[in-house]
């Protein structure tokens, strides 16, 4: 249904990626408001809100502190700025850990299911992983098959969640480098259940708790890495062991791989455990041959956001788009079906998909949205489902507009699936011949990109320009999420953009074949990064924080990036964020989070919009930590 826009969008202003001007230029003749349409309704958004000094934590508010000090400078409560702020920060990072959790939580479930013969639509596909967790979590493998060794390791995983005793986290410890583990003994912030963590997040943020700014950040910091090495590195681990752990495969990106002449699906959201599925039964020769009957030449799935990165990594799917583009995707008029689990999926689909043939399909018990087509997902009926909603794309093709079609014709060539097995592999086997480039300058340092969209930033501009200017100055870039997308759709992850890097990196990627910039995964998958620099500092003997590693968020917009963010900081690493937090209402948190902190745990965050004065910092960090090991320049 048409809508009036009230403000028109600059569109070749607001994405760095090819084809997504057209398609808002399309919208808006349509009469079909999409996500930049309704960012530019909010202006100007709430001042208390952007600078964190709103709380609306109990009935007596909401109450607001004037940063100018002209008005209140205290909640009804007595709560002052450094502790609204703290608190919302708090709260943040609990709801960031316990999105990634709860998704580990699903998959601990189809795993366990698995193994014991439950869900017979699943099997173990990688048993050397599976071997790798049970030696990380203490399990004993001698005499047992590998189904025995799944159920005792799906137990312990369990407990991780909701354990009554205050042992610190079982992966945590079977996975972390032992450095870093004392510091966090010490700092007293080794997490002891990732539910319990969250749980007690909320507790100290009610009304009459914890109103000391240091104590709820360093709370946030336990919660943070009970997410980041035992959630989220659980889902990654358990994703590769049910579908195998990634190696490099070739794909495109880009809006571009929608076909006009197929069905076409996309499977949107975080949990691969359907959207796997759905690839392996829309390519079935029964579901093909149906295609055609409805006059399709086939089946063509598309991934959008982190299940098209988990589809992507291990079936070669190609990408459609990131978060900012699932709207444009509908948009193109050829979209059959959006199949959707959960994170990150827009409400308004329903809307834009309403004003097109696009069926919008939910899945998960947890993510309901008004006029969507529910579906809910059961691990023990996966095939039967999956085929009952590949076959409502197929006979919704019929139904398409063929004159309201417009599909971008921009794609880009990808190799993806550098997970830390697949670099090693890579490596020959060994992080030799990584550190010796790393020790010699060859390679100056690594720096980890991650993070979302975030409308209030050009679309995908500083995803690219960061990675551009670091990989010019030799600096080797790995990431996840849609940071990951967008590099796929610049062409970053092709091996030919070895190109665009510094005499030394390009030496090296043009030796191994590899692009500057490697694909590691989904957000979950930010784990294999902790992982393989846990690695790295192990083989040289020192600490995280004193790796020529940093990190960068640079268009951060939800929750599960603060916790993120926050698990990056608190394992030693330099972490810039892109778009500022909401901080800056409180001097002293804002100076604890991007000073104090690094003193006290070896991170820090350092806020920088400008994705070339960024790129320009993180890179004197690497030379930093360069000059402290004593390696030349």
């Amino acid at each position: 249904m048409a809508e009036y826009i009230k403000f028109k969008v600059p569109a070749k202003q607001v994405s760095e990626t090819k084809g997504v001007a057209e398609l808002i230029e399309k919208a808006e003749d349509e009469g079909v408001k999409i996500v930049w349409h309704r960012f530019l309704e909010q202006q100007p958004q709430c001042g208390f809100g952007i600078l964190g000094v709103c709380c609306r934590n109990c009935n007596m508010g909401p109450c607001r502190i004037d940063p100018f000090g002209a008005g209140p400078t205290k909640g009804t409560c007595g709560a002052d700025a450094d502790t609204i702020v703290a608190r919302n920060i708090l709260r943040m990072i609990a709801a960031g850990a316990a999105a990634h959790s709860d998704h580990a939580r699903d998959i601990v479930h189809v795993f366990k299911g698995t193994a014991t013969g439950e869900f017979k639509d699943y099997k173990i596909a990688d048993v050397q992983k599976l071997m790798a967790l049970a030696q990380a979590l203490g399990v004993e493998t001698e005499g047992k098959d590998e189904n025995e060794i799944a159920v005792e390791c799906a137990h312990i995983l369990e407990k991780e969640f909701g354990k009554p005793d205050d042992e610190p986290l079982r992966l945590l410890m079977g996975t972390a480098p032992k450095k870093r583990i004392k510091v966090w003994e010490k700092l007293g912030v080794l997490p002891r259940a990732i539910d319990r963590e969250i749980c007690e997040c909320m507790h100290r943020t009610h009304i009459g708790v914890d109103a000391d700014p240091v104590s709820l950040i360093l709370h946030g910091v336990r919660t943070s890495l009970g997410d980041g090495w035992s959630g989220s590195m659980m889902a990654t681990y358990l994703s590769d062991i049910l579908f195998g752990t990634p190696k490099p495969i070739k794909t495109v990106a880009n809006l571009g791989v929608l076909k006009e002449s197929h069905v076409n699906i996309v499977v949107h959201g975080h949990n691969p455990i359907l959207s796997m599925k759905i690839v392996e039964v829309a390519q079935s020769k029964e579901m093909q041959e149906l295609a055609k009957k409805y006059g399709a030449k086939g089946v063509n799935v598309v991934g959008m956001c982190c299940t098209g990165n988990e589809t992507l990594m291990r079936l070669g799917v190609p990408l459609a788009g990131n978060f900012l583009m699932q709207e444009l995707a509908v948009i193109t008029g050829a979209v059959e079906a959006m199949i959707v689990d959960y994170q990150c999926i827009m409400p308004a689909l329903t809307d834009v998909a309403g004003c097109y043939h696009t069926k919008l399909i939910t899945t998960e018990p947890k993510a309901h949205i008004p006029g969507a087509i529910h579906i809910e997902f059961k691990p023990e009926k996966a095939d039967e489902i999956a085929k009952d909603i590949v076959r409502i794309a197929i006979e919704n093709f019929p139904h398409r507009a063929k004159e309201r079609v417009e599909i971008p014709k921009y794609k880009s060539e990808v190799v993806a699936g550098f997970s830390v097995e697949a670099i090693l592999e890579a490596l020959g086997g060994t992080l030799e011949p990584l550190i010796n480039a790393l020790k010699d300058g060859t390679i100056k340092g690594i720096a980890g990109i991650v993070g979302c969209n975030n409308p209030k930033v050009k679309h995908n501009h500083s995803h690219v320009i960061i990675a551009r200017e670091l990989i010019k100055r030799d600096v080797l870039v790995v990431g996840t999420g849609c940071w990951g997308i967008a590099a796929a759709m610049d062409g970053l992850m092709s091996p030919e953009a070895a190109k665009l890097a510094g005499d030394g990196l390009r030496q090296v990627c043009e030796a191994l074949g590899i692009p500057p910039c490697l694909h590691m995964g989904s957000c979950v998958d930010c784990s294999r990064i902790l992982i393989a620099l846990g690695a790295l500092a192990d083989a040289l003997g020192v600490d995280i924080p004193d790796l020529p590693a940093v990190g960068s968020a640079p268009e951060w917009m939800s929750e599960k990036a603060v916790s993120i963010g926050t698990y990056f900081l608190a394992s030693g690493v330099f972490t810039h964020l892109g778009t500022i937090p909401p901080v800056l209402g409180s001097q002293k948190v804002t100076k604890l989070l991007t000073d104090d902190v690094e003193d006290i745990i070896g991170g820090k965050f350092y806020v920088e919009p400008d994705p070339i004065k960024a790129a320009e910092t993180l890179y004197n960090v690497i030379i930093e930590k360069r000059k402290k090991l004593k390696w030349p320049l």
